[in-house]
This record gives C-alpha cells, sequence and structure tokens, in this order.
C-alpha cells in the first residue's frame, strides 16, 4: 500500500479496497467492515486531504509537479529517486527564481 500511495486519489485504495471485497466473500463480515472503515475513514483522508495540504505548504510546488517529480526520480534512480527526483526538481525552481531576480530589468525589456 505505501508503494501506490503514490498515485494520487486511488493508490492505496488499489490494496484495502480488494482486501476488504476478499474478506467479505470468504465469510469474514466483522473483518470486512473493518478494513473498508479504516480505508475509508482513515487512509483515504490522509491520503487525500491531509498529504497534498502539508507536501503543498512545504514545498510550494503543485501536487502534481511532486508526483511526476517522484515518478520521474523512480524511473531513473529507482527507489532513492522517491526522494531524489522531488528534490532536483525543487532546485531547478529555485534556479528558476533566481534567475527571474538576476535578470528582472532584462527580462522586462525583452517582454515588452
Amino acid at each position: 500500500m505505501t508503494l501506490t500511495s503514490i498515485i494520487p486519489m486511488f493508490g492505496s485504495g488499489l490494496i484495502w479496497l480488494p482486501a476488504g471485497i476478499v474478506m467479505f466473500l470468504l465469510g469474514d463480515i466483522w473483518q470486512g467492515i473493518f478494513i473498508f472503515s479504516v480505508g475509508i475513514g482513515i487512509i483515504s483522508v490522509i491520503d487525500n486531504v491531509l498529504r497534498p495540504k502539508l507536501v503543498g505548504k512545504d514545498t510550494e510546488m503543485h501536487p502534481l509537479l511532486i508526483f511526476f517529480a517522484t515518478l520521474g526520480g523512480i524511473a531513473v534512480f529507482g527507489l532513492a529517486g522517491f526522494i531524489i527526483g522531488p528534490i532536483i526538481i525543487s532546485l531547478f525552481m529555485a534556479l528558476g527564481e533566481i534567475y527571474t531576480i538576476e535578470f528582472h530589468n532584462q527580462l522586462k525589456e525583452y517582454n515588452e
């Protein structure tokens, strides 16, 4: 579930939803109810409500940009890319801000 939670909106649901359905099909009703309750009440709230607010505020980056940076980092660097990808993107964004501040006058003349 940790690995699939990288996928926004429904990533962790790819694991707990089938697990709850399997519990119901096996006749373990209370275990199925518990898995659905925890999945909907706790996991989905954390995954879809709290994480975007916390990650978006700290990094000042759009959640979709963080998502693609994470996927790209994993594709290029393997499991360590989960951290390296967003760091590289944030460094490039900082470089862009520095460029904008340093060359403000030239950019203003160019855009007129």
